[in-house]
């Protein structure tokens, strides 16, 4: 078993818990109050893996670790939005880089595990990357949701909607994401007739 100095993993450590405190920019640039952290994310994509049937053709384990590792960069370079103006080309080069500081302080052999899941994760070609990437524009599109019902904010965020328009693939999210749509509709036109 290869040896990993304490202080190393510390190092490791005080980077990912920045997650914790790390706001997802996209709520933040739209203005919205109390919004999630990077880490509140990236459980929340963790915890909806478990939806997986035991049937499932998917490896539910394999999609939990693609979960939780696919935003850790984040603690290195921050939540890159379009609004930033960097290419796609150097945001996944600067993540990359920052993945690659990040794993070389928990040794070889964990540090190739975490680096090789961010890796599968990018290039999106396993079913569970794919899987896991529909859950990530899933997440974002619940939370949306969530933000404006509890603000009373109908269509505020529209944009995110918009965005993720034709780009599910896997037929259980696309059905989550057609209910909830359906459930934001009547949200909207709730809170529109309460006005």
């Amino acid at each position: 078993m290869e040896y990993i100095s304490p202080e190393n993993v510390l190092k490791f450590l005080d980077l990912v818990h920045r997650l914790k405190h790390s706001s997802r920019r996209g709520w933040e640039l739209c203005q919205v109050n109390n919004h999630e952290q990077i880490a509140s994310h990236m459980y929340a994509m963790g915890i909806m893996t478990f939806l997986l049937g035991n049937d499932s053709q998917l490896d539910r384990f394999k999609c939990l670790q693609l979960a939780l590792v696919h935003d850790l960069a984040e603690c290195i370079v921050g939540d890159i939005t379009p609004h930033d103006n960097i290419s796609e080309e150097k945001k996944h080069e600067m993540e990359d880089e920052a993945m690659k500081e990040l794993t070389s302080y928990v040794g070889s052999e964990i540090g190739s595990l975490i680096y090789n899941l961010y890796k599968e994760y990018e290039a999106k070609e396993t079913p569970e990357a794919k899987f896991v990437k529909d859950l990530d524009r899933f997440d974002m599109l619940f939370t949306a949701a969530h933000y404006e019902s509890r603000d009373q904010t109908p269509k505020k965020l529209q944009e995110f909607f918009d965005a993720t328009e034709g780009k599910f693939n896997h037929p259980y999210i696309k059905k989550l994401v057609e209910t909830l749509e359906q459930r934001r509709k009547k949200e909207i036109v709730s809170i529109e007739n309460s006005k």
